[in-house]
C-alpha cells in the first residue's frame, strides 16, 4: 500500500470530485438550471460571460429554445434570473473539467514514472473511457430538452445520473484494490447476497433518476401510504395505457416503484447483516456492514422526509448525496466480502 499511496490519493480525489459533481448536478436539476447553456464548447465555456454584452448575447440565444419560449416567457424571466440558472449549469460543467484535469494529468505522470502496474493501468484506462462517456451522456441529456420539449428526457437523466454513481463505485473499487492488496478467503454466501443487494441499489438509483426527471416527488406526499388510504394509488392505472409505461413514464407509477424498492433494499441489507453474524468476519468486514445498516436507515428516513415536505432543495440534495455514501458503503462491503 505504501508505494501506491500517491495513486490511492489520486483515485480517492477523483471519487470526491464525482461526489461534488453529482451534488451540484442535483442543485442544477432542482433549480431548473440544466438547459441554461444551450451549446457545448470545450474551451470558450470554461468561464461564464465576462461583460454585460456577452451576457445579453447568451440570454438572447437562450430565448430561442423551448424552455424560454414555452415556460419562462410567461414568468417575467429577466437577465438576472438567467444569470442564476446559468451559474449552476456552468458550475456543474466546470467541475467536470476540473475532474478531467485531476484524472488525466496525474495519470500521465504515473504512466511516465511507471507507478501503475499492468492491472491498475488497465483499470485506469477503463476509468478514462468512463469519464469521457459520462461527458457525452451529459450533453446527450441536455440535448433532449433543446428540441421540442422544454425538459430533459427522464430516461437520459437517469442514465447520466446512474453512470456517475457507477463511475464513482468503480473508482473506489480500484482504490480499494490498492489499499487491500492481500487476498482473503471469500465467504461465498455473503458475497452473493452483497452482489444482489448492489444490483437492487443501482436499480433504486435508476428510479431515483426517473423520479427526479419526471418531478414525481411533488405528488403523493404521504407515507407510508401514497394517499387517501391507498398503498397502490389508483392514478397509476389511468396515467398510461400499458403496464410498462405506467411504471417507466407515469409519475405515480415511477414513485410507487421507487417507494417499493426502498423497502427491498433495506430488507436485503438487514438480511446480509444478520446472515453475516453466522460467520467469522474481519474488522473491515464488520465495519463495512455496520456502516451499511446505519446509512440505509438514514437514507430511508431522508427519503420519507423529502417526500413528506415535497422535495425542498436542501432535502432533495441531501437525499441524493446520502445515496453516494450508501453506495460507497455497499462497494466497500462487497469488496471486503469478495477479496
Amino acid at each position: 500500500m505504501k508505494q501506491n499511496k500517491s495513486v490511492i490519493i489520486w483515485l480517492l480525489s477523483g471519487c470526491f470530485l464525482v461526489f461534488v459533481m453529482v451534488v451540484v448536478g442535483g442543485i442544477t436539476r432542482l433549480t431548473n438550471s440544466g438547459l441554461s447553456m444551450t451549446d457545448w464548447h470545450l474551451v470558450t465555456d470554461t468561464f461564464p460571460p465576462l461583460t454585460e454584452v456577452a451576457w445579453q448575447q447568451a440570454f438572447d440565444t437562450y430565448k430561442q429554445f423551448p424552455e424560454y419560449k414555452l415556460v419562462n416567457i410567461h414568468n417575467n424571466f429577466q437577465l438576472a434570473d438567467y444569470k442564476f440558472i446559468y451559474f449552476w449549469e456552468w458550475f456543474h460543467r466546470f467541475i467536470g473539467r476540473i475532474l478531467g484535469f485531476v484524472f488525466i494529468i496525474p495519470f500521465v505522470y504515473f504512466l511516465i514514472k511507471k507507478k501503475l502496474d499492468a492491472e491498475t493501468l488497465k483499470k485506469c484506462g477503463i476509468l478514462l473511457g468512463m469519464g469521457a462517456f459520462q461527458g457525452f451522456l451529459g450533453w446527450f441529456m441536455v440535448k433532449s430538452g433543446l428540441v421540442n420539449n422544454p425538459d430533459v428526457s427522464h430516461f437520459r437523466l437517469a442514465l447520466h445520473l446512474t453512470f456517475a454513481f457507477i463511475t464513482f463505485a468503480y473508482t473506489l473499487w480500484v482504490a480499494l484494490d490498492l489499499i487491500y492488496p492481500a487476498k482473503r478467503e471469500v465467504i461465498i454466501p455473503l458475497k452473493k447476497i452483497a452482489r444482489i443487494t448492489l444490483a437492487f441499489l443501482l436499480f433504486q438509483i435508476i428510479y431515483g433518476g426517473f423520479v427526479a426527471g419526471l418531478d414525481a416527488g411533488f405528488i403523493h406526499n404521504h407515507w407510508p401510504l401514497m394517499s387517501d388510504g391507498q398503498f397502490f394509488h389508483e392514478s397509476i392505472l389511468v396515467e398510461k395505457d400499458s403496464w410498462l409505461l405506467r411504471f417507466t413514464e407515469g409519475k405515480s407509477g415511477v414513485q410507487f416503484v421507487h417507494r417499493t424498492i426502498a423497502y427491498v433494499v433495506v430488507a436485503l441489507i438487514l438480511f446480509l447483516f444478520f446472515k453475516s453474524k453466522k460467520h467469522s468476519l474481519s474488522k473491515e468486514q464488520k465495519n463495512g456492514l455496520n456502516a451499511l445498516v446505519f446509512l440505509v436507515f438514514l437514507q430511508f428516513i431522508l427519503g420519507i422526509l423529502t417526500l413528506l415536505y415535497s422535495v425542498p432543495m436542501w432535502l432533495g440534495v441531501t437525499h441524493q448525496a446520502m445515496a453516494f455514501f450508501l453506495l460507497a458503503a455497499m462497494t466497500y462491503s462487497l469488496h471486503r466480502l469478495s477479496k
